[in-house]
C-alpha cells in the first residue's frame, strides 16, 4: 500500500470484494496515515467497517457498480477553501504585475551570466501526488539534473530530500538568487493557475516521494505552497526531513486563514535574513 501511494497521483485507496478484516484495517490505516480517502466496495454491511476517528466520516455511496463506503479524512470547510483560493489569485496576480521589472531584469541577468534557458522547469508532485510543472529562475548549470547522481553521497539532509550547502552546480548569480528566494518568484504563476497555493507544504520531486514513509506522504494531502511553516520556523536549521514533515503536518492539522496570514506576514523577514541556499 505504501508503494501504491508512492507511485504518484493517488487520491483514494480502493478495497474491492469482501476481503478480510486485517486487509481492510491495513488499508484504512494506510489511507489514514497518508491522508487519502479509502473506498470499500463490498456487499458486507457498513457495521463491519473500522470505526471512524475524530473528524473522519464514513459516507455510503451507490452507483451502477453497486454500493461503497468511503472513509473521508478530516475536511476543510468549502467556504474557507474558496476564500483561500480567491486570496491566492488576487495576491499572486498582483505581485506578478508589480514585480514585472524585477522578473525581466532577473531573466536577463540569468541569460547573460550563464547562457542556457532562463527558467528551470520544476517537475514536482502536488496535492495527492498530482504531477505538475512549475517554473523557477535557473540557478544551476544547464545540465544540473544529469550531474545530481554524482553528488548524492554528499547529501546533508537526513531522509529523502537532497541538499548540500556548497553545491558545485549553482552559478554565482544563482547563489545570490537562492539566498534571497528571488528564484522562486516565477512560481507565482503556479499559484494563479491553481497548481500551488501561497501557503502550504512545499512540492516534492517524485524521486524523493518514492522514499517517503507513509506518514510523511500526508504532507501532500493538501495543495502545496510557495511558503510554509518550515520556511519561517526552520528553513536551513532543519536538516532531518522527518522534522520538516512534522512542521508540514502541524500546519495541515491546525490550518486556518489566520495562520496563512501569519505565515505570509513572517515570510518577508525570513527572506531578508538571506538564509536560503
Amino acid at each position: 500500500m505504501r508503494n501504491l501511494i508512492a507511485a504518484g497521483w493517488v487520491e483514494e485507496l480502493v478495497v474491492r470484494g469482501e476481503g478480510d478484516s486485517e486487509t481492510l484495517a491495513e488499508a484504512v490505516e494506510a489511507g489514514r496515515s497518508a491522508g487519502r480517502r479509502v473506498r470499500v466496495t463490498s456487499p458486507a454491511p457498513g457495521a463491519l467497517l473500522p470505526p471512524a476517528l475524530d473528524r473522519e466520516q464514513w459516507r455510503k455511496t451507490e452507483d451502477a457498480t453497486g454500493q461503497s463506503w468511503v472513509l473521508m479524512p478530516p475536511q476543510r470547510a468549502h467556504l474557507m477553501l474558496a476564500i483561500k483560493r480567491l486570496t491566492d489569485v488576487a495576491i499572486a496576480a498582483t505581485l506578478l504585475i508589480f514585480l514585472l521589472p524585477v522578473l525581466a531584469a532577473t531573466g536577463l541577468a540569468v541569460r547573460r551570466t550563464s547562457g542556457g534557458p532562463v527558467l528551470y522547469r520544476w517537475r514536482v508532485l502536488g496535492e495527492n501526488g498530482r504531477p505538475f510543472v512549475g517554473f523557477k529562475f535557473r540557478t544551476m548549470v544547464p545540465d544540473a539534473d544529469a550531474i545530481k547522481p554524482q553528488l548524492l553521497h554528499l547529501n546533508e539532509r537526513r531522509g529523502p530530500a537532497f541538499k548540500i550547502a556548497q553545491d558545485p552546480r549553482i552559478t554565482p548569480l544563482g547563489r545570490w538568487l537562492r539566498k534571497y528566494s528571488v528564484d522562486e518568484l516565477p512560481q507565482l504563476w503556479s499559484v494563479v493557475v491553481g497548481d500551488m497555493s501561497l501557503v502550504g507544504p512545499r512540492p516534492v520531486f517524485h524521486s524523493e516521494y518514492m522514499n517517503f514513509e507513509l506518514w510523511q506522504m500526508r504532507k501532500l494531502s493538501v495543495k502545496p505552497g510557495l511558503t510554509c511553516l518550515w520556511q519561517v520556523e526552520g528553513r536551513q536549521t532543519v536538516t532531518d526531513f522527518s522534522d520538516w514533515a512534522r512542521l508540514d503536518l502541524k500546519y495541515i492539522d491546525t490550518w486556518s486563514l489566520w495562520r496563512d496570514a501569519a505565515i505570509l506576514l513572517r515570510t518577508p523577514m525570513a527572506i531578508i535574513k538571506g538564509t536560503g541556499r
